[in-house]
């Protein structure tokens, strides 16, 4: 019998705890599993009905499912700007920008928001009462400072007034960038329009407040103190996916009973 305290004896324990501690989390990662994308499923779901303002941020999971319930996911073509019954590559506009065959490479002159790929297809969210469009909730994402940022747009019904915007995920620094997150920030843009009266895409963020007596002060949203890039990087991405790259040619075949 090999001596515990000799290099092989050693050895030999060390092998068998590493044998033993990768079958244990091999064994916890398959059992979790389910539990896991059932929590990012409820997560994407609460993010969703957060930005069209149909729960608040602390929901609890049944209050979300619920209310889930008046949501439907369809698909766009982002090529046709039109509806589709193909499911996106991947399951979601972030998978399928990374598949082959799923995704367009945008050219730099038209990626404002630094995407460098789009996905062919993408799921958006459409919430309807009494048989009409209520809410439209389209997934956005963007580079900010330190990284992209990924969050939904709520349009409402005119598909012009902006009923929310929230961000689940970005790497913008806390306190200055990170106030995409603040409640009073999200407040103001309730009511703006995104387009103007010939239907440019004329939504955007300035420095310091807007003047209520502004012409413009409908398209308009106050800047975030000291964040600079994290603001025009919001605006980027806003411009890129309701432009011509993006929803833009959807929005408009939607308002035109087209899509």
């Amino acid at each position: 019998m090999a001596n515990k305290d000799s290099v092989k004896g050693t050895l030999l324990v060390a092998l068998i705890m590493c044998l033993v501690c990768s079958v244990v989390v091999s064994t916890a990662a398959v059992v979790l599993r389910p539990a896991q994308q059932a929590n990012v499923e409820l997560d994407r779901k609460r993010n969703v009905l957060v930005a069209g303002g149909l729960v608040q941020p602390g929901a609890s999971a049944k209050e979300v499912e619920a209310a889930f319930q008046s949501v439907e996911t369809r698909y766009v073509d982002l090529t046709t700007g039109k509806f589709t019954d193909e499911a996106p590559a991947g399951g979601s506009g972030r998978a399928a920008s990374r598949i082959d065959g799923a995704h367009a490479r945008v050219a730099s002159a038209d990626d404002i928001a630094k995407i460098i790929r789009r996905e062919n297809i993408s799921e958006v969210y459409v919430v309807e009462k009494n048989g009409e469009l209520d809410r439209l909730i389209l997934p956005v994402r963007g580079y900010g400072l330190w990284g992209t940022l990924f969050g939904f747009l709520a349009l409402e019904s005119d598909l012009n007034t902006v009923a929310g915007l929230a961000f689940y995920e970005h790497k913008e620094t806390p306190g200055l960038g990170g106030e995409v997150d603040n409640p009073n920030w999200k407040a103001l843009w309730h009511g703006r329009q995104v387009f103007d009266a010939d239907g440019d895409v004329a939504i955007n963020i300035i420095k310091g407040s807007v003047d209520p007596n502004s012409a413009q002060a409908i398209h308009q949203v106050d800047g975030l103190s000291g964040a600079t890039l994290t603001s025009n990087g919001v605006e980027n991405l806003l411009h890129f996916w309701l432009g011509s790259e993006g929803f833009g040619p959807f929005l408009n075949n939607l308002k035109a009973g087209e899509a």
